[in-house]
């Protein structure tokens, strides 16, 4: 019994000692206002105090005043610091979405990822350094050689008149169907005045038909001659709504596509299309692998084909991180020839676009359409501006 009170007594006294630790601490927080103390009252560093205020100087902001998810009228800083508050703005929004619909919220209305065109731009920097005359308005005044002309050779003016070609004109003469103011002539190289003389052919009045001048974008699968039996489509089957005859300026074999004029201007065609007056073309090239740097110096110091030797004016790479893709400017009439260049080193060419002719672009003009040229325009090329 002796040795159980021994045994209790320090728990008594454990308890008491408790209490009365119990009843400092309730003492020492008896002021709200006062700072905190370290439990070890020997101690010579006091408990550090977080906070620059002292411990219950203001009222604390409760969690409860930050604003609810959704509420935040934008994306960005929120009034709590520097991070977004992703109740703002949603992700779809019209202002800077990424096209995903928020929660709860409308689609977004972001324009679709489009891949650049490399090619396209490098095309478009080739093309700027020549002249166009797209959009041209000049009066005839400004352009020598724009004025109608009064007098012609007759052979001229019949082929004019859409009735045969001026070869076919010479021999109408000298067979004697041909008669100028009532009188036959026979005689070549006769010059009529379009404006007073009479001109008929087997007892026709023949006038002088009007020129027409027209752009066209071909599209493949179309073959470019007035008439064919054996093509399925021509580039004739196109041209609806013009009244007068045209023919094509040149030729654009089946396969490729681009910039094609036709008229009725037998003349202006001789101008465009003959070798001495050396028109430039430049042509958009697909090929079937890249084009080495040594060919590329061959094609544009020459390479011999099975009519001569041919060289480019100009090539180079239409997308530097694409060598199946260039630009070829040649002035050569001859057929076929920018396929011709590179089957002979050894590719295939899988696309090719002519994108300027002369002066001429299609630009605007997409795909299978075509549009008359301006006087303007008209103009340039009977001057023989541009080559």
């Amino acid at each position: 019994m002796e040795n159980n009170k021994k045994g209790a007594s320090p728990r008594k006294h454990f308890t008491r000692r408790t209490s009365e630790s119990h009843a400092q601490r309730v003492d020492y927080s008896a002021n709200e206002y006062s700072t905190s103390r370290s439990f070890d009252s020997e101690s010579p560093r006091p408990r550090r105090n977080y906070g620059d205020k002292p411990a219950g100087s203001g009222p604390r902001k409760s969690y409860g005043d930050k604003p609810a998810y959704g509420s935040k009228p934008g994306y960005g800083k929120s009034e709590h610091g520097d991070r977004p508050s992703y109740g703002g703005k949603s992700y779809g929004s019209k202002q800077g979405g990424y096209g995903k619909p928020s929660f709860g919220g409308k689609p977004g209305t972001r324009k679709p990822f489009q891949k650049k065109n490399n090619a396209a731009e490098g095309m478009n920097a080739m093309l700027s350094r020549k002249p166009q005359i797209h959009g041209a308005d000049w009066d005839g005044e400004q352009a020598a050689g724009g004025q109608m002309q009064e007098v012609v050779r007759l052979n001229k003016f019949i082929a004019n008149s859409g009735v045969c070609s001026r070869r076919e004109a010479d021999t109408m003469i000298l067979g004697g169907v041909v008669t100028v103011n009532g009188e036959v002539v026979t005689e070549l190289g006769t010059k009529i005045n379009v404006l007073k003389d009479d001109v008929r052919f087997n007892g026709q009045r023949l006038k002088g038909e009007e020129k027409v001048y027209i752009v066209m974008n071909k599209p493949k699968g179309y073959v470019t001659t007035a008439s064919d039996p054996h093509a399925e489509r021509t580039v004739m089957d196109l041209i609806k709504g013009c009244p007068r005859r045209v023919f094509p300026v040149g030729r654009l074999d089946k396969n490729t596509t681009g910039v094609l004029m036709l008229t009725n201007d037998g003349e202006m065609a001789e101008r465009l299309t003959h070798p001495s007056f050396n028109k430039k073309k430049i042509y958009q090239v697909v090929l079937d692998h890249p084009l080495t740097d040594e060919d590329k110096e061959k094609v544009t110091t020459g390479i011999e084909l099975g009519d001569g030797m041919i060289a480019a004016d100009e090539l180079e790479f239409i997308d530097e991180r694409d060598h199946r893709q260039l630009g070829i400017e040649i002035h050569s009439g001859k057929n076929r020839i920018v396929r011709r260049i590179f089957e002979a080193l050894g590719y295939e060419v899988k696309a090719l676009d002519r994108v300027y002719f002369a002066g001429l672009t299609k630009k605007g003009l997409k795909k299978g359409d075509w549009r008359y040229l301006t006087e303007g325009e008209v103009n340039i090329l009977k001057m023989g501006a541009f080559v």
